[in-house]
C-alpha cells in the first residue's frame, strides 16, 4: 500500500475508536454494560443488527464466494425476511415483556435451569468458534499486506479488539457500528464503480453482467434438481435457501444472544419490531449487492491476467519449493488461455455467440489448471483455498491510492462491530446465565460492572486461541461460519419454538429431545463429510429444530404413562 493508504486507514480506524469512547458513556452496571440502558431507536437498532451480521467475513470472502461459485449463494438469505415476521410476532414480545438480559432467560421460566443452561451452552460453545473464525479474518488482511506470521496477527488483531470491546459496552458496539455500516458500504459502491471504469472501453456494467451470466456466474435461482432428482447434497438451492435458510436465520436472530441482545437495547417493543423488520428487507439487498461485487470482479479477469494463486504468501512458498518447475509450466498455460481468452473477447459484441462459446471451454481449462495449482500448493503444506483472497488482492492491486486504505479500513471495521457484539454477547450469557445463577454471593452493582468487563478479557482470549487453530484452513470463511451455526441453530430453535408453541411439553422432555436432536445432527454432518450421505448443511437447520420438537412431543407422551405406573 501506498503512504496515502496508510493515511486514510489509520485516520478512519481512529475515528471510530475515539467516536466510540465517546459514545459509550452509560451507567456502570449490568443494564448499561450489556443493554445501553435500554435506550435505543429503531433505526439504530437496524444498523447495528446489520452490523453484526456483516462482519469481515462478509466483505472479505463473500465477492470470493460469488467469483469462485456465482450469485447461488444469496439463495441463503431468502428466508429472512419470513423470519423477521416469526420473530416479531412470537420472540420479541416474550423477550420485551420479561425485560431480560438474555434470551435463555426465559427458558428456566418456560422449562426448567437444566434447560436454560444446556442452551446458553449451546450458544457459547458456537458463537465463540464463530467469533474466532471473524478474528482470523482481518488477520489475513494484515498478514499479507505486512508479511506477518498469522499467528502474531492474530495476537495483535485480537489484542485491538479485546481492549476496543472491554472498555465499550453495548452503547459503544451499537453507535460505532452504525458509523461502520455508513463507511461501508460508501467503500463498496466505490469499488463497483472503479471494477466497472476499469474493464476495456466500450464494456459497461450491463455487458460485465452479461459475461458474467454466460460464464455461470448469475445462477441467482437454482432449483438442486438434477436429471430429474434432487440432489439434496447441493449446498444453495432455492428450497434450501428458502426452508433451511428460514431456520437457521429464525435461530439466528430470534435465539443467538449476539443478535437478540441488539433488538433488546431498544427504547421499547416497537422499535424492536421495526428495527428486525427493516432488516429483513434491506439484508438481501445488501448482500446480493456484495456477491455482485464478486461477479465484476470475476468478469475483469477475465479481459485482465489473473494470478495463477491469489494468496501471495503461498505462491512465494510454492516458488522457492520443489514444485517451483512445475508451478512455471502451469503459468506458462495460463498466459497461453488468457492470449486466447484476448483473441475471443476481442470477437464480442459483433460475434457474440463465439466470442461467449470459445470463453465457457477456455474458463473450463483455466479452472483445470487452477486444480492442479491448488494441488501444488496442498502438496507444499499450504491451505489451497484462495476464495478469501480473491477480492483483497484486486483491491491491492487495481483500487487507486487512497480508496485502497479506506477498503482495507471497512474491512476492519466490519470485523471489530460484529466481533465486539460477539465478545459483548458472549461476557453477557457467561455473567447472566452461569456466574449470577450459580454464584451464592450477591455483588453490588459495580462489582458485577467489573466482573462483566473481565468475562468480556476471558472470552476475546478463548476466541484468539481459535483463531490459531482455524488459521490453516483453507476453506471459505463465510460458508465455514455458516456450517458451524448449522450445527448448532437447529437444535437451539427447536427449544424455543417448544417453548412458545407446545404448552402442553415440560422440561424433561425437551432437554432429552435436544441433547438427542443434537447428537443425531452432528452425526449426520460427519456423514455427508466422508461421503456416506448426500446432505446441504442448510437442512440441518431444519432437522435439528423439528427432531427437537418431534423427540419432546413423544417423550412427554410417555411421561404421564411412567407417573401412573409409579
Amino acid at each position: 500500500m501506498k503512504s496515502l493508504d496508510w493515511f486514510v486507514l489509520i485516520i478512519t480506524l481512529a475515528a471510530i475508536i475515539l467516536y466510540g469512547v465517546y459514545k459509550s458513556r452509560t451507567t456502570r452496571d449490568l443494564d448499561g454494560y450489556f443493554l445501553s440502558n435500554r435506550s435505543m431507536p429503531w433505526y439504530l437498532i437496524l444498523l447495528s443488527i446489520m452490523g453484526t451480521q456483516a462482519s469481515a467475513i462478509t466483505f472479505l470472502a463473500a465477492p470470493g464466494q460469488a467469483y469462485t461459485d456465482g450469485m447461488r449463494f444469496i439463495q441463503y438469505y431468502f428466508g429472512l425476511p419470513l423470519a423477521a415476521i416469526v420473530i416479531c410476532i412470537s420472540f420479541v414480545p416474550v423477550f420485551s415483556r420479561l425485560k431480560v438480559f438474555t434470551a435463555y432467560e426465559y427458558l428456566e421460566q418456560r422449562f426448567d435451569l437444566k434447560t436454560r443452561t444446556l442452551t446458553s451452552f449451546l450458544f457459547l460453545l458456537q458463537r465463540g468458534l464463530s467469533t474466532g473464525i471473524s478474528i482470523y479474518a482481518p488477520s489475513i488482511i494484515l498478514s499479507v499486506l505486512l508479511g506477518w506470521n498469522i499467528y502474531l496477527t492474530n495476537l495483535f488483531m485480537g489484542g485491538l479488539l479485546i481492549i476496543y470491546t472491554v472498555t465499550g459496552g453495548a452503547r459503544a458496539v451499537a453507535y460505532t457500528q452504525t458509523f461502520q455500516f455508513l463507511i461501508i458500504i460508501g467503500a463498496m459502491f466505490t469499488a463497483g464503480y472503479f471494477i466497472v471504469k476499469d474493464l476495456p472501453p466500450g464494456i459497461g456494467f450491463s455487458d460485465a453482467l452479461l459475461v458474467g451470466g454466460k460464464l455461470g456466474k448469475m445462477n441467482v435461482i437454482t432449483t438442486g434438481f438434477k436429471d430429474g432428482r434432487f440432489d439434496w447434497g447441493e449446498r444453495y438451492n432455492i428450497f434450501s435457501g428458502v426452508i433451511g435458510g428460514f431456520f437457521l436465520l429464525l435461530s439466528y436472530f430470534g435465539t443467538d444472544q449476539s443478535q437478540v441482545g441488539r433488538y433488546l437495547t431498544a427504547r421499547n417493543l416497537t422499535e424492536s419490531r421495526l428495527g428486525l423488520l427493516m432488516n429483513g428487507i434491506v439484508k438481501v439487498p445488501m448482500q446480493f449487492f456484495i456477491l455482485l461485487i464478486g461477479v465484476l470482479v470475476f468478469t475483469f479477469y477475465q479481459f485482465n491476467k489473473a494470478p495463477a494463486f491469489f494468496n501471495e504468501l503461498e505462491l512465494k512458498r510454492l516458488e522457492q519449493s520443489v514444485y517451483s518447475d512445475s508451478l512455471h509450466h502451469l503459468k506458462q498455460e495460463l498466459q497461453s488461455i488468457q492470449q486466447r481468452k484476448e483473441a475471443a473477447l476481442a470477437l464480442y459484441p459483433g460475434q457474440q455467440e463465439t466470442a461467449f462459446q470459445q470463453l465457457r471451454v477456455l474458463q473450463k481449462e483455466t479452472d483445470a489448471v487452477r486444480v492442479q495449482i491448488k494441488g501444488l500448493v496442498k502438496n507444499n503444506g499450504g491451505a489451497d483455498n484462495d476464495t478469501n483472497y480473491i477480492f483483497l488482492h484486486f483491491v491491492v492491486d487495481y483500487l487507486p491510492a487512497g480508496l485502497v486504505g479506506l477498503i482495507i479500513a471497512i474491512i476492519f471495521l466490519a470485523s471489530w462491530g460484529s466481533i465486539a457484539a460477539a465478545l459483548n454477547s458472549l461476557a453477557s450469557s457467561t455473567v447472566i446465565d452461569f456466574h449470577k445463577r450459580f454464584s451464592a454471593k450477591k455483588y453490588p452493582e459495580e462489582k458485577e460492572y467489573r466482573i462483566s468487563k473481565n468475562y468480556t478479557l476471558l472470552w476475546g482470549l478463548f476466541c484468539i486461541a481459535v483463531a490459531m487453530f482455524v488459521s490453516n484452513w483453507g476453506n471459505s470463511l463465510i460458508e465455514v461460519v455458516n456450517v458451524l451455526g448449522s450445527l448448532f441453530y437447529g437444535t437451539i430453535l427447536g427449544i424455543f419454538l417448544v417453548a412458545f408453541y407446545c404448552k402442553r411439553i415440560k422440561g424433561n422432555a425437551v432437554f432429552w429431545a435436544a441433547l438427542i436432536a443434537e447428537l443425531i445432527v452432528v452425526l449426520l454432518f460427519f456423514l455427508n463429510e466422508y461421503k456416506v450421505i448426500a446432505l446441504g448443511f442448510l437442512w440441518l437447520n431444519a432437522i435439528g429444530a423439528l427432531l427437537v420438537w418431534g423427540i419432546s412431543f413423544l417423550l412427554q407422551l410417555r411421561t404421564p404413562l411412567q407417573t401412573a405406573r409409579n
